[in-house]
Formats: C-alpha cells, sequence, structure tokens
C-alpha cells in the first residue's frame, strides 16, 4: 500500500530557529540535540504546517516566520503545506501555493501524518476515536448499521413533518372538505363575476325604477282621473268664449293640447312591463349578496377566492398522499427499528470481541515500552458498543481508571506507542515526542528497538535524549544551538559516520566525552549495522 511521507520540513523566523531546513527519509528518523536547542521549535514547525497553533501559544511566532512541510501523499503526489505571518502577526495558510484555512490543512493532515506527544497526540479521552482503533484493529464493519440509523433519521424527520397524529390530521382534512365545499357550490365563473353581476345589477335596478315613474307620470298626464293634467285642460279649453276674437287662442290651446297628447301617446310606448323581471332581479341580488361573503371571507376578492381554492384542493390532495404515507412510514419505522436493534447487538458483539483481542495483544507490548507492571483494557459499551473507553492501571494493587486521568505524560506517550506496533496505519506519518522521558537503560533500548520496527511499517519521526533510541534511527538529525553578541540561533544538520558517532557520544557522556563513551557509541551503531545487514534499511551512512 502506498506510504505518505514526510520528505521535507523548513522553518524559519520561529523562536530561536533562525533558519533550518530537514530532509527527512523512509524509515526511522530520530531528533536530538542538547535541552533548549530548540526540538520542540521544530515540532512546532511541523505543527503549523499541519494547522496547529503550538508555537502560538509559546510566543515564538514572529513578523516573520514561515514555516513549510513537504508530503508525498498515498498516491505519491507531493503536498506542500505552508503556513506564514503576516505584518499583523495573524497567520496565513496556504496548500501548494494556494491560500486555504487552517482548518483546510488540518483535514487534509489527518490523512498524512499523526503526532504522538506526551499530552496531546490521539485524543483517547474521546470515545469515538477509541471506538475507531477497536473497529480498525479487528476490521468491524458497521456500514450496515450505519446505513439503517441514517435512514431511520430520515424516516422519523420525515415523520415529524407529517406533522399531528391521525386524528388531528382527519380534523384537518374535514375543514379543507368544508372550505372546498363551500367555495365549489358557489360555482364563481371568473375573477370578474362580482363586477359583472353588479353592473347588472345597477341597470335593471334603473330599468325597474323608471318604468314605476313613467306610470306615474302617465297617470298624472292623461289618466281616467279629473286630476289629469290633459284633461283638465280639455276642460278649460271648452270654456273660451265663443266668437273670432277668441278664436286663435283657442285654436292654438287646442294644438298645444293635441301635440302634448301626442307626446304623452309617446311616453305611453316606452312603458313595456315584459321589459323588467322582477324575479331576475331579485336572484340577481342573491347571486351578488353571496359572491360578495365568498370574496370577503377569502381574500377579499374572487380572484383571490379561486386561488385559495386551488390551493385547497392541492392541500387536500397532500393530506391523503400523507396520511397513506403515514400508514407506509409507520411500518418501515418499526421495521429500521427492529433491525437497528438486531444490528446493534452484533456490532456490540464484535467490538467487545476487538477490545479483548486488542487488550491482548497491546499487553504484550507494555512490557516492551517500560510498562510491564501496568495493565491496559480495551471496552466496548452501550447498546453498539460505540461508547469506548480504555482503562489503566500503572502497578498492580492500585486502582484502575481511565487511561488520560490515570497516566503520566510518559506513560501516556509509551502506551501509544504500543498502540500504534499493534494498530499501526503504514499509510501515515508517525512522530513521536520524546516517548523515552523517564527510562533508560535496556528499556530504551527496547523502545529504540519498537521504533524502529514501526519504521519497518511506516516513516517514523523521534525526538529523543537517549542515544539508545537514538542509534536505532535509519537518519539522524541534530539540533544545534550558539549564542554569537547575545543573540542564540539554532541549526539542523544530519550526522552520519563519525559525526553520528561523536553524537551518540555526546548523549552518552554529555559535552566531555571520553574514550569508553566513544567506544560505546561506536558499538551501538555497529549493532545497528549489524541489524541493519540483516533486515534491508541502510543504518548509518
Amino acid at each position: 500500500m502506498p506510504r505518505s511521507q514526510l520528505v521535507e520540513l523548513y522553518a524559519h523566523g520561529l523562536g530561536v530557529i533562525n533558519e533550518a531546513r530537514i530532509e527527512f527519509g523512509g524509515g526511522f528518523n530520530v531528533i536530538t540535540g542538547e535541552t533548549g536547542a530548540g526540538k520542540t521549535l521544530l515540532l512546532d514547525a511541523l505543527d503549523l504546517c499541519l494547522g496547529g497553533d503550538a508555537a502560538t501559544s509559546r510566543h515564538a511566532v514572529q513578523g516573520d516566520t514561515r514555516a513549510a512541510a513537504v508530503f508525498l501523499d498515498r498516491d505519491g503526489q507531493e503536498v506542500v503545506l505552508t503556513r506564514e505571518a503576516g505584518a499583523s502577526g495573524r497567520l496565513r495558510s496556504a496548500l501548494d501555493g494556494a491560500t486555504t484555512s487552517a482548518e483546510a490543512l488540518r483535514t487534509l493532515a489527518a490523512e498524512l501524518i499523526v503526532i504522538h506527544g506526551q499530552h496531546d497526540s490521539l485524543d483517547l479521552r474521546s470515545p469515538a476515536q477509541v471506538l475507531r482503533i477497536i473497529d480498525a484493529s479487528a476490521g468491524v464493519n458497521t456500514l450496515e448499521l450505519s446505513a439503517v440509523r441514517r435512514l431511520l433519521r430520515e424516516a422519523r424527520v420525515e415523520r415529524v413533518g407529517l406533522g399531528g397524529d391521525e386524528s388531528q390530521r382527519l380534523r384537518e382534512l374535514d375543514f379543507l372538505e368544508f372550505q372546498i365545499g363551500e367555495l365549489e357550490a358557489v360555482r364563481v365563473i371568473s375573477g370578474d363575476e362580482l363586477a359583472g353581476a353588479l353592473n347588472e345589477l345597477t341597470r335593471l335596478s334603473e330599468l325597474r325604477d323608471g318604468q314605476a315613474a313613467l306610470v306615474g307620470v302617465l297617470e298624472s298626464l292623461d289618466g281616467d282621473g279629473d286630476e289629469a293634467v290633459l284633461g283638465r285642460l280639455a276642460v278649460i279649453i271648452g270654456r273660451i268664449p265663443q266668437g273670432e276674437t277668441y278664436g286663435p287662442s283657442r285654436e292654438a290651446l287646442r294644438s298645444a293640447l293635441e301635440q302634448a297628447r301626442e307626446t304623452a301617446r309617446d311616453l305611453a310606448s316606452l312603458a313595456d312591463p315584459e321589459s323588467f323581471d322582477p324575479r331576475a332581479l331579485s336572484q340577481l341580488e342573491e347571486r351578488v349578496s353571496v359572491l360578495q361573503q365568498i370574496a370577503r371571507k377569502y381574500g377579499g376578492s374572487l380572484e383571490t377566492a379561486l386561488t385559495t381554492l386551488d390551493d385547497l384542493r392541492t392541500q387536500r390532495t397532500s393530506r391523503v398522499e400523507e396520511s397513506s404515507r403515514l400508514v407506509t412510514l409507520d411500518g418501515e419505522i418499526a421495521d429500521l427499528e427492529s433491525r437497528e436493534v438486531a444490528l446493534a447487538a452484533v456490532a456490540r458483539h464484535d467490538r467487545e470481541i476487538a477490545a479483548q483481542q486488542l487488550t491482548d495483544a497491546v499487553a504484550g507490548q507494555l512490557p516492551r515500552v517500560a510498562l510491564a507492571n501496568a495493565s491496559l483494557r480495551f471496552e466496548a459499551l452501550g447498546l453498539d458498543g460505540s461508547d469506548a473507553r480504555i482503562f489503566f492501571r500503572a502497578n498492580p494493587g492500585l486502582a484502575e481508571g481511565a487511561l488520560q486521568d490515570l497516566a503520566s505524560g510518559g506513560e501516556l506517550s509509551r502506551v501509544l506507542l504500543a498502540l500504534s506496533l499493534e494498530t499501526v496505519h503504514d499509510d501515515v506519518v508517525a512522530v513521536f515526542d520524546e516517548v523515552d522521558a523517564g527510562v533508560g537503560g535496556q528499556v530504551a533500548q527496547q523502545i529504540g528497538d519498537c521504533l524502529r520496527e514501526l519504521g519497518l511499517k511506516q516513516q517514523v519521526l523521534a525526538v529523543t535524549h537517549l542515544a539508545s533510541v537514538a542509534a536505532k534511527a535509519d537518519h539522524h538529525y541534530v539540533i544545534d544551538k550558539t549564542v554569537s553578541g547575545g543573540v542564540t540561533t539554532t541549526s539542523v544538520r544530519t550526522v552520519r559516520g563519525d559525526e553520528r558517532v561523536s553524537e551518540i557520544a555526546r548523549m552518552l557522556a554529555g559535552d566531555e566525552m571520553t574514550v569508553e563513551s566513544h567506544a560505546l557509541a561506536q558499538r551501538l551503531l555497529e549493532t545497528l549495522r549489524s541489524h541493519s545487514a540483516n533486515s534491508g534499511p541502510d543504518g548509518v551512512r
């Protein structure tokens, strides 16, 4: 399987590191140097590139700080992660030269590298992280359970979205039916029907009132009663004296009377009782009243009422479909819940077995990492075993408790190394920060062997103060600190051959190296050469 590899790490302007560049090799890489030389800062540079802020918390970032890490990913493609400080001191992030976010760097880094520190490596306090370790150790497959739970969540969300119980749904459907029935019963022709009906009602009302007035006028003009105007005028004309003197006036009045009666007859011709239907007017008034009520009740106009009718019909169809869907959905939920219970039980069983197997396997590694008297136990709790925990006991007779609560920094680092030996991810880079703190002698050599063994499966980087650990590495880098003119600077160099022998001797005896320490360093490295000849990786170059 292709492996991730850290090819190069560059740091500039980070604390006492003015400028440093390391080109890492495959297998086991070790970084050494005097206390305070800047080994931690070098890991801080790496942490910055991975989207972290460890260096920031130590006030090491300066105005010109820049850190870059070059990886080969699992496909063999080069990936460059960069962080640099701007004029304001704010860190900018880049991926392959393109501006990005620190979160994006962290997400990508999770697929490339894992840093095991004394306090900030794998978050073993997280049940999810411990569960991932348990599942990966035995290939526990919960994809079907996850799929069923996803479907169950979706079904429940849909069920809530449908809303209400069945009785509530039926009440809503009854009200919809009432509203639809009320609107359909009116049979609105169009949105303009009310305006047309009002115009017609006005016309008929005017016709009715005009006919009634015309009958009164005709009766007053030329009716049969004594009060008719034209009849009285005829009587008056008859009283005009005879003779030529009055003749013209009499004839003029008679002519006027005839003209008036002719006009009255013209008016009488306009009176048409058949042109007006009182029942039609009454029906029209009732229609207008109904249309006005519907308009007021459903939005203020017939057009809005017609739109409302369409909406109500759509809602009715939806409610009917929802009722049908509810019956089906409730059955689906019941089936999914049953499947979830069964699959969760299988997952719990598989994880319990995996937890026990991992407990037994790691127990065999604990003596190799200076935890011979300690015990480590994985436990998978909960319905599906997803509540995963690690329990730790440093020595027999002591109380057992959560690993993160009881293990010291050094113990936690060595536990992580033991875990790495059993749960190795050979496609990521593993970094160990002083995993050998607090140990020495044969135990230190064992830890060195463990790191070298891990380096056969994946690239390993380790910071160490122990010569017996450093001597096991395939590649050795030394951080040197110098003070000049009151200014402290740090540099990094690769050591091989005699330089490496001298560095191992310094780690054994300090600055006052002796012939004995030099000889011991030579023997340690010769042992590595002998091992390398049998196992393959190049030791001292």
